[in-house]
């Protein structure tokens, strides 16, 4: 007879409440020896990473690594346990032994996963991170560890073998795609973004499908989270980002420039030929000198060939328009300007008339990317163009207001003409 069971005899207990009496007993040390050895040993880990220079303990705890480590403790016990107490009743122990087996592989599995959280923690640290993120890979791994353990687990309980499991899926492939489709999809995903370096995490994208437009601020397995400009979240698939396409707009960041293009409208009937009068007039802006002096010297040479009958019609002689002189003033004066980008594309350009007029267009690059100062420098360049503009004999288009239908009408007693 095995040693306990003489003494439980000995106070009158025998049988099948002796078992019982002893496998409560062995959890209850099981259970103390987690809450007295186990916080021991955390505190003593704890104080050991705050003397430590490295960061890598600090992130362990911080990811709770070491806290599930040390709940596999009490199932060391309770296998101690089962070895000390021979004799016991064959079901109790399979249970037992079964029970603490399948919770130390719980919690095993869940010490992996955060150890694999903790690595990409200290990879995000890394300045090559936000080019080259892991999480997707982390979370693939942490998958297959579950699907693993949840193997295992049932083999375990079943006191199979894990192959005859798996040798059971082969069967069960067509509901696992299914199944696990969008984790896939994610996967095939999170390759192909990280490998052509599509997007990172602080990248500003635009994805209209998905009503995203802002920052990434992380890139996962399954999902993409972008903090929206008016600071709500929008969770976008990672495989509708290869599939749908979006805009990034790193490109711009990376080339320090900013492109303006924006059009005013020129109303047709203010567009005419300057008179010699205005021509001496604007010769006097220092930006329209030498084009003045360069294009008339030009028109001079291309109306010497039109014979002296022609030139009473003035019709046949080349002149300067006030929209051809506007542009090249618009022009001069951008490339003199201090914050549009000198080594960048800049122009003013006429495109196809419309019903309202015909739009110029400003088509340049600040020097700067700043969303602020560039709005700021926009809205400086169209202030000074529409101002100027009337210096030209120009007029802005703008579509009749209340006040200008109200100026057509008959006006009553009082109002002015």
């Amino acid at each position: 007879m095995p040693w306990w069971r003489e003494k439980l005899a000995g106070v009158g207990i025998s049988g099948l409440w002796a078992d019982s009496a002893v496998v409560l007993a062995l959890v209850v040390v099981s259970l103390v020896v987690h809450f007295t050895l186990g916080r021991a040993l955390l505190l003593l880990i704890q104080r050991v990473a705050k003397h430590t220079r490295g960061g890598w303990d600090d992130e362990l705890l911080a990811h709770r690594v070491f806290h599930r480590l040390l709940r596999i403790l009490p199932c060391w016990v309770v296998f101690v346990g089962l070895e000390l107490l021979p004799g016991l009743h064959p079901v109790l122990v399979i249970t037992l032994e079964r029970s603490a087996a399948i919770t130390a592989l719980f919690f095993g599995t869940r010490a992996l996963n955060s150890f694999l959280d903790a690595v990409n923690g200290m990879y995000q640290r890394r300045p090559e991170a936000s080019a080259r993120p892991i999480k997707g890979y982390v979370q693939v791994v942490q998958l297959v560890l579950w699907l693993g353990a949840i193997v295992v687990g049932v083999a375990t309980a079943a006191d199979k073998s894990p192959l005859l499991f798996l040798s059971g899926l082969g069967a069960m492939t067509a509901v696992l795609l299914l199944v696990f489709k969008d984790t896939l999809l994610g996967l095939v995903a999170s390759v192909q973004l990280a490998s052509n370096d599509m997007v990172r995490v602080g990248d500003w994208i635009d994805m209209p499908s998905n009503a995203a437009d802002g920052s990434v601020i992380d890139i996962a397995l399954h999902t993409v989270k972008v903090r929206n400009w008016d600071n709500t979240i929008t969770t976008v698939p990672t495989w509708s980002l290869i599939s749908a396409g979006f805009k990034n707009w790193r490109g711009m960041f990376d080339s320090g420039g900013r492109r303006i293009k924006r059009a005013v409208v020129i109303e047709h009937t203010s567009i005419r030929h300057l008179s010699d009068e205005e021509i001496v007039q604007l010769r006097g802006v220092s930006l329209l000198t030498g084009y003045l002096e360069e294009k008339q010297r030009l028109l001079r040479e291309l109306n010497t060939g039109v014979p002296g009958e022609a030139k009473q019609v003035v019709t046949n002689l080349r002149r300067l328009t006030n929209i051809g002189t506007f542009r090249a003033y618009l022009q001069a004066w951008l490339d003199a300007h201090p914050r549009v980008h000198r080594g960048m594309f800049c122009m003013v350009r006429q495109l196809p008339p419309t019903t309202e007029g015909l739009p110029l267009e400003i088509y340049c690059f600040t020097n700067t990317v700043k969303w602020v100062e560039y709005e700021g420098i926009q809205a400086d360049v169209f202030d000074h163009v529409l101002a100027v503009a009337g210096e030209f004999g120009l007029r802005v288009y703008q579509a009749p207001s209340a006040i200008d239908l109200r100026s057509l009408g008959p006006r009553g007693p009082g109002e002015a003409p």
